[in-house]
């Protein structure tokens, strides 16, 4: 493996760890622990905590600036050490893009006000979209060093519905992890004390509607979950290599965790060592979704070599 795919790899591990910070800062309602400024924080380039909050929001801050600037050594690193035409240089070339739109985003979250204990369905909706972001973001990170690592080229033409089927699934994954950062965000700003109490908050006509919300999440995440086993089945099944059969366990097994995972933070009332495992799960899943979607269209090296 080259350096440059070692480097990619990290990128993206990297990355993850920003994403979980970042649900950490959604979980202790640190949002607001740098005020209403933005890049600065408290006005402050290097701020001085006064606030366990601002600790934790400014050390998202920093992390995801390093992320940035790591995104961008990817692009450059691959315009530099890669032929022309490597498919890495496109995908790094998306991940540069849509870390630009993270960036944006977060910052619109400040800037909005967005943060702390808002409710509104503009958040709702704010935290959906960045999720889903996030989520584009990951697959070019992840479609990088898949290509830099000597992943080839995909090729959908005679596959039937195969590309249709994963599309769908890929697409389920994604409204899975929207519907999960809504049903978060409406854990940290509404807990409850117990799971009695949780379905009287259900229960109540004047329940804010991230409460209402609450029911939506896991229908999504049994229908999904037991559609992409049925596919990763079929894929298995169809596998012309070893590899391909080792992604599809692997996706597999992932979604029986992130089922576990889900029934767990539920039974807990979700503490946030919990919703950060679960978040981390989440990504496991779209990562191994991606890469055995990438493994399974994989163009035959014959024709690769072509």
């Amino acid at each position: 493996m080259s350096r440059y795919a070692k480097f990619s790899w990290v990128v993206l591990f990297w990355n993850i760890l920003v994403i979980l910070w970042g649900a950490l800062v959604r979980a202790t309602g640190s949002g607001a622990g740098c005020g209403s400024h933005w890049p600065t924080c408290n006005g402050a380039i290097l701020p001085q905590p006064q606030a366990i909050e601002t600790v934790i929001e400014f050390t998202h801050r920093a992390m995801s600036g390093g992320a940035l600037l790591l995104v961008l050594a990817l692009l450059i690193g691959a315009f530099r050490s890669l032929p022309k035409g490597h498919l890495a240089r496109k995908s790094a070339t998306g991940a540069a893009v849509f870390i630009l739109i993270e960036a944006l985003l977060g910052a619109g979250l400040v800037l909005f006000k967005l943060v702390a204990d808002n409710s509104s369905a503009a958040r709702a909706a704010a935290v959906a979209i960045h999720l889903l972001n996030t989520f584009l973001l990951l697959g070019w990170l992840t479609f990088t060093a898949w290509w830099a690592s000597g992943g080839r080229p995909l090729s959908l033409r005679g596959r039937g519905a195969w590309p249709w089927l994963f599309g769908l699934g890929l697409l389920g994954v994604a409204v899975i992890g929207m519907s999960g950062a809504i049903t978060a965000l409406g854990d940290t700003l509404f807990p409850s004390t117990s799971i009695a109490h949780s379905l009287e908050q259900m229960n109540d006509p004047q329940a804010n509607f991230l409460i209402n919300l609450r029911i939506v999440h896991p229908v999504i995440a049994i229908l999904v979950g037991v559609y992409s086993l049925y596919l990763a089945r079929a894929a298995f099944g169809q596998a012309q290599n070893q590899r391909t059969r080792l992604l599809a366990g692997l996706l597999a097994a992932l979604i029986g965790l992130q089922w576990t995972a889900g029934v767990t933070n539920v039974l807990l009332l979700a503490p946030h060592w919990m919703q950060l495992l679960h978040l981390f799960l989440a990504d496991l899943v779209w990562i191994s979704y991606l890469l055995l979607t990438a493994q399974f269209f994989a163009r035959p090296e014959a024709e690769s070599a072509q």
